[in-house]
């Protein structure tokens, strides 16, 4: 191989393992849910592209509210559904929907949209 092909080569490994690392290994920021006075823990999650916050860490044996609010017009961001626990909700784009639940057992669990394109994770402590 010559050189040119080399550093070609050399680059086009480096640029795949980054994207690799972008979009599949890069940390991720973790949002604890905040508890108010009653014990609810709550998030507010954007939906836009994604979910943002898409890693939600709450302690496990207390209630949950997370409110929803969508802020694009994509079909696939219509619903949420978290399988685990079986609750899903409809979001109606531009207003806040909340979906409430007791999370019992400590675990990673996934929550998406009906095409499972959109996806967050539910770290239960």
């Amino acid at each position: 191989m010559t050189t040119p092909q080399i550093i070609v080569t050399f680059s086009g490994l480096l640029l795949s393992a980054f994207v690799a690392w972008f979009f599949w290994f890069a940390p991720r920021g973790r949002l604890h849910a905040t508890a108010g006075t009653s014990g609810l823990q709550e998030a507010s999650i954007t939906v836009k592209g994604g979910y943002s916050p898409d890693f939600i860490v709450v302690k496990a044996g207390q209630p949950v509210r997370f409110t929803f609010t969508r802020q694009e017009s994509a079909s696939c961001s219509e619903q949420v559904i978290f399988s685990d626990f079986g609750q899903s909700a409809q979001l109606p784009e531009g207003e806040p929907v909340a979906i409430e639940f007791t999370p019992d057992k400590p675990g990673e669990y996934e929550f998406h949209c009906q095409m499972g394109m959109l996806r967050g994770k539910l770290l239960v402590e």
